[in-house]
């Protein structure tokens, strides 16, 4: 989803992570991102001499660093010599995590759309998508074959990509048959689409309401992009990805063995 920026690095530094003090000192690079609202939440030494800096911006955060003299931001993924994303590995250790146990309990509650396995699954995922996110389209065509194995696909339908995201959104949740509405839209995606006047915000406002209470969930999941997926794995432990998953995920986000996904448009992600 995002550009990465490769950086050859050495390797990670055991260090331990120092939360940003009020009144330290933030380096001239970020003060612009400071003096905007964007909170300085902890710093930590990084590889190569580079300061990591944990960024909040409401309930989203973010890894940067800073070169040495304090004047230079580097953005994206830091890669270094093996292939490694240190980047991801900073996230992990670093980044605030949400209390998702209860935040979980509130998924079976906000509006979703069923696909797949329709009794007895043999397990279940939830996914945020937004109709206009060609990644989230990506998604469910990778997950079809695992529907087929047994996997049930919970999609949540938020609006975050344009005007036009919440009234498609509307017309799949509105729809007598939400299932074969989804699907009709995601055969269709990219395509020309010409907005229903019964099914609005205007016509739907509950549904309206429900679409944006979904993307408060999501922001509470701490995921910033579409698709956003959530499950738990086999210990039971809840289990959050951000953008789409590579395709040697899904055997570990799905819980089912690994399936047979020969459709073209996925290449680039095997």
């Amino acid at each position: 989803m995002r550009k990465q920026k490769h950086i050859v690095l050495a390797v990670l530094a055991a260090a331990c992570v120092h939360p940003f003090a009020a009144g330290a000192q933030t380096p001239p690079v970020l003060e612009r991102a400071v003096n905007a609202g964007v909170k300085v939440v902890r710093q930590f030494p990084a590889a190569s001499g580079l300061t990591g800096w944990v960024l909040a911006q409401g309930a989203q955060h973010s890894v940067v660093y800073t070169t040495a003299d304090g004047k230079t931001l580097l953005a994206g993924a830091l890669v270094d010599d093996r292939g490694r994303n240190l980047t991801a590995q900073h996230e992990e250790i670093y980044v605030p995590k949400p209390v998702l146990s209860a935040t979980y309990a509130q998924l079976e509650k906000s509006t979703f759309v069923t696909e797949g396995a329709a009794s007895n699954p043999k397990s279940v995922i939830y996914v945020f998508v937004d109709p206009n996110c060609p990644y989230c389209h990506l998604m469910w065509r990778a997950v079809q074959p695992y529907e087929a194995a047994g996997l049930q696909v919970r999609w949540i339908p938020v609006a975050t990509l344009g005007p036009t995201s919440m009234p498609k959104a509307i017309a799949v949740l509105a729809a007598p048959d939400k299932t074969a509405a989804l699907r009709d839209m995601e055969r269709n995606h990219g395509k020309p689409w010409t907005a229903d006047p019964a099914r609005t915000e205007r016509t739907h406002p509950a549904l309206a309401a429900a679409i944006a209470r979904n993307g408060e969930l999501m922001a509470r999941f701490g995921i910033a992009g579409t698709p956003g997926v959530v499950w738990r794995d086999k210990t039971g432990k809840v289990k959050v990805r951000s953008g789409m998953p590579r395709l040697s995920e899904l055997p570990s986000i799905t819980g089912l063995p690994e399936q047979r996904v020969s459709d073209p448009a996925l290449a680039g992600f095997r």
